[in-house]
């Protein structure tokens, strides 16, 4: 099965977005079902450990750049999540295994595996964000096998299901962006005036960190 779609997320820019999607918490905080969200060594995961450690957490979120890149995502990391959804009669809570393959701006790529008693999937997807004149574009692509239970209700059932899903998480996200008032990268480069030089050498760089970019040599 294959989804896609564009949303627009208005008056705020590229930099701001993808901090934003950088930050974990943000995204357990804006994904409709999520329990958490968290990073894991391997992909064999005890999730009831998971769910006792993590379960009844509650993560502020921040705006402060070095806090977001000191959890931020990176590239080849998996992190383990538990997500319920509703497709269809159904309700199923996903154990979930997701591996972030590329994250460079604008772009990330990531793949996964979860599994719900009789359900199960694999999915490969991409983001891709675009400035626009009243803010950013934010086009996404998946590609996913579905197998058990939830694959015999067919396209027509699941589709509508995880078109919601991704709507109301980028509506939460353009809520989160603005509550929390995150920081462009110009703006995190000029604080401290004059200081993100000296970040940059001792500490790898915040903006870069977050960015996900690779420092030039």
């Amino acid at each position: 099965m294959e989804f896609n779609g564009t949303f627009e997320l208005e008056d705020t820019t590229v930099d701001e977005v993808w901090l934003a999607l950088s930050d974990p918490v943000m995204i357990e905080n804006a994904l409709p079902g999520c329990q958490f969200l968290v990073p894991v060594e391997d992909e064999d995961v005890d999730f009831d450990a998971l769910r006792e450690e993590h379960g009844d957490r509650d993560v502020d979120p921040t705006s402060d750049p070095e806090v977001i890149a000191n959890r931020a995502f990176e590239e080849g990391q998996t992190y383990a999540t538990v997500i319920g959804i509703s497709i269809g009669p159904v309700n199923p809570t996903f154990e979930t295994v997701v591996t972030i393959d590329h994250r460079e701006q604008p772009e990330m790529k990531a793949s996964g595996e979860g599994s719900a008693g009789d359900s199960s999937f694999e999915m490969n997807a991409w983001m891709d964000l675009d400035e626009t004149d009243d803010g950013v574009e934010v086009d996404w692509r998946a590609e996913a096998e579905v197998f058990g239970r939830i694959a015999s209700m067919g396209q027509r059932v699941i589709n509508p299901a995880a078109n919601q899903v991704v709507k109301r998480f980028f509506s939460s996200v353009q809520s989160e962006i603005r509550d929390r008032e995150i920081a462009d990268s110009e703006a995190m480069d000029a604080e401290g005036d004059g200081t993100a030089e000296t970040e940059e050498s001792n500490d790898g760089g915040i903006v870069d960190r977050i960015l996900g970019r690779s420092r030039s040599n």
